[in-house]
């Protein structure tokens, strides 16, 4: 572990070198449970993502901005508690996930949003999460962690993504507008589909257009002037419904998987998200509560929450 967790770290690390050569944005994002409680710290444990994007050339009239994004992340995994060295204690598998990703966007005059994306990546030991884990318990002085001894094995991630969505209506958003959205998974880690609505009700006089909103990554512009003139704060909720076939997290490897502790999937679940988001000048920040029903059968799995906090910075 001491040997790979410090490539991880160079990644991280280099990413923003990288995006000082180059006019765009440069995020983090970290999701976690303590951000809701300080009491929970179980199934989606902590999440940790930083990427960096930028404007591509568009001539389509129809399109009002096309992105470039590359992004590297870990997600954690854990049962109901991290004291778990027995092997009755595990509701949900340990497991860890380590990616790297390309995204592209096209943002629609219409404000509709397109977006693909494409993941390389491991699961399992090789993804460092029980390093990860145990350095930030031992840090801040939380529980010794035990039991992932039991995690899911080593496996590699190959994964497609598809996101789409669409305002309703079409006359110009002022202090609250309504979309739908839909996303698809295809991998050897995450396959399923979502779709729900989504509302927006902004905290200033008008809302931007999704094409210039940071709510879908659209806050670059070619128009320097525009990031003085621009600025936004409102909450939004998305409820949606989740048709989930495959977890290699819960299920283990896709092929010829001989994991410890694995479960079968509660295939439709329903989830939400609601949050804030703010723009001023250089900085894009937002903090989301994110509610998760029941993802597997047991009879000790429960439906579950975490937080997501995330800051932007817009090079320009």
């Amino acid at each position: 572990m001491r040997q790979k967790f410090p490539l991880f770290l160079f990644l991280i690390f280099t990413l923003p070198l990288f995006a000082q050569e180059h006019s765009g944005e440069i995020g983090l994002v970290i999701d976690n449970d303590l951000f809701t409680s300080t009491v929970n710290d179980q199934y989606y444990t902590n999440g940790i993502e930083i990427f960096y994007r930028y404007l591509n050339a568009n001539e389509n009239p129809k399109i009002n901005k096309r992105t470039t994004e590359f992004r590297i992340g870990q997600y954690i995994y854990n049962p109901h508690t991290v004291e778990a060295a027995s092997i009755s204690k595990h509701d949900r598998p340990f497991a860890g996930y380590l990616f790297a990703e390309a995204g592209f966007a096209k943002f629609y005059q219409s404000e509709s949003v397109l977006k693909f994306s494409t993941q390389l990546g491991v699961i399992g030991p090789n993804s460092q999460a029980e390093g990860f884990q145990k350095l930030f318990h031992k840090a801040f002085g939380y529980k010794d962690v035990q039991g992932w001894n039991y995690q899911i094995h080593n496996g590699i991630a190959v994964q497609g993504g598809l996101f789409y969505s669409k305002k309703l209506g079409t006359k110009p958003a002022n202090k609250i507008d309504f979309h739908v959205q839909g996303e698809a998974n295809l991998g050897t880690v995450f396959t399923g589909i979502s779709v729900g609505p989504l509302a927006r009700i902004s905290f200033k006089k008008k809302l931007l257009p999704i094409y210039d909103s940071g709510l879908y990554g659209a806050s670059l512009n070619s128009d320097k002037a525009k990031y003085k003139e621009q600025s936004e704060f409102y909450f939004y909720i998305n409820p949606s419904l989740n048709l989930q076939v495959y977890d290699a997290t819960i299920q283990g490897k896709l092929f010829n998987d001989n994991s410890p502790v694995t479960f079968d999937l509660v295939p439709l679940r329903f989830n939400g998200v609601a949050g804030f988001r703010y723009r001023k000048d250089h900085w894009n920040l937002h903090y989301l509560f994110v509610f998760r029903s029941k993802e597997l059968r047991n009879d000790r799995i429960e439906n579950y929450f975490y937080g997501s906090i995330g800051a932007t910075y817009l090079l320009y």
